[in-house]
């Protein structure tokens, strides 16, 4: 019984081991300077060739930049699948796509339940703010992990990263959500500035807190291979 018990236990620990890919900082640099390339250039796009901004035209705005990041944020991430020997990197794009309409969905009554306006004079800047959201939260955790319940619950739930890839994931998104929160403060507050209607002071807030996350998962990453590497030697 000990003998098989043993074995069980060896098998399993094979199968984690086989199912994670390790991911170097330099890996994580480039990914995440390129997600990062992807929203400069979208505000780009918008600004010279539409000329339009996120404070004049919102939903516009928002609808190239997320248009124009979910792509970069699907394909990258999709290299990084777990299983890879059972998940095809079309297989991880294409639930990368999927779940971009459910995170809209989710990330729009989130938002509405904490008091986001309604009405059809914001649907559509809220579409679209919500799916730039989903573009940044849920879908790198689709493309990975796909629809492993266990591993969502662990990154998003109970905030416990593992692995590089989860740091990944883990730190960038919930940056964007802290993001929001902190860019909606500025919204009730009697400035009569533009930039406090929404979703325009969130969306702010959303790509700060992101690019702060992705920041903070490189130097975590950063930390932990040079601390290794002290190990070793």
């Amino acid at each position: 019984m000990e003998r098989k018990k043993k074995n069980k236990l060896v098998k399993a620990s094979a199968v984690t081991k086989s199912t994670l890919r390790t991911v170097s900082p330099l890996q994580t640099y480039v990914l995440h300077l390129i997600c990062g390339l992807g929203l400069a250039s979208a505000f780009w796009v918008a600004h010279n060739v539409y000329s339009v901004n996120l404070i004049g035209n919102p939903a516009q705005t928002l609808r190239l930049i997320w248009v124009i990041e979910a792509p970069i944020v699907i394909l990258l991430y999709s290299v990084f699948r777990q299983n890879p020997s059972q998940c095809s990197y079309v297989k991880a794009v294409a639930r990368g796509f999927l779940a971009l309409p459910f995170g809209a969905i989710a990330n729009a009554l989130g938002a509405i339940v904490l008091g986001a306006p309604i009405g059809i004079k914001y649907f559509p800047g809220t579409l679209n703010w919500s799916l730039l959201m989903s573009a940044l939260t849920f879908v790198p955790a689709a493309s990975v992990f796909g629809s492993s319940w266990t591993e969502w619950h662990r990154i998003f739930a109970q905030t416990k990263p593992i692995d590089n890839i989860d740091y990944m994931i883990c730190l960038p998104a919930h940056g964007a959500v802290i993001g929001s929160w902190f860019g909606a403060w500025p919204m009730p507050l009697d400035w009569e500035r533009p930039w406090q209607e929404w979703p325009v002071s969130v969306t702010y807030g959303s790509i700060a807190g992101y690019l702060v996350g992705m920041v903070a998962s490189f130097g975590i990453l950063l930390f932990h291979g040079v601390r290794q590497r002290v190990k070793g030697d």
